[in-house]
């Protein structure tokens, strides 16, 4: 029965070492929810949250991402996006660490969430973006879905594209019996 003593034992050490692990891990929870932690070395979670509830994360001005959107329209009645970047790269899908100036950005049309981006570019369709005026915000994340923030602000960018119904072509052929049409407005 010297076998039961050494199963005792073993199952002794890893009850020891799980209470042990879960007291840390729950009192890191409880430091980062209460904000009492701590700042890491990838700036500091704040108690502000965005609207889904992704806590922002303070970073010092120098040092914090800035984006800029562009939108174009596209020849088939869509629009690009164009992402212009500083401090800032995206990360690979997968991961899931904070690290100072890398991530990936939230799009966002209206205030709606349409796409997840790890490239400065995305292409919306038009039926994404309908006759009206509407505005595309980028907001850039770590990849711990903490939102990047400099004094409490979201890191992110606006653009405002208005969407009007296309023009009736008008026809500019001539009728080669009659000649090009006449100027009203000439003289001669």
């Amino acid at each position: 029965m010297v076998w039961t003593g050494r199963l005792a034992a073993a199952l002794a050490v890893c009850g020891v070492l799980m209470a042990g692990s879960a007291g840390c891990g729950s009192r890191a929870a409880q430091e980062r929810e209460q904000g009492t932690g701590s700042p890491s070395p990838v700036g500091r979670l704040l108690e502000e949250r965005d609207d889904e509830g992704r806590p922002y994360r303070e970073v010092d001005e120098k040092d914090a991402p800035e984006v800029g959107v562009e939108v174009m329209p596209d020849t088939d009645g869509g629009w690009d996006v164009r992402l212009r970047l500083r401090n800032f790269r995206f990360s690979p899908d997968g991961a899931h660490r904070a690290v100072p100036g890398r991530g990936l950005a939230h799009l966002y049309v209206n205030d709606r969430l349409v796409a997840l981006l790890r490239a400065p570019g995305h292409h919306l369709s038009p039926h994404m973006v309908r006759r009206g005026t509407h505005q595309v915000t980028v907001r850039l994340h770590a990849d711990d879905d903490s939102v990047w923030a400099v004094r409490g602000k979201p890191v992110e960018g606006t653009a405002d594209i208005t969407v009007s119904e296309p023009s009736p072509t008008t026809d500019t052929t001539t009728d080669a019996t009659r000649g090009p049409a006449a100027d009203p407005t000439a003289t001669g």
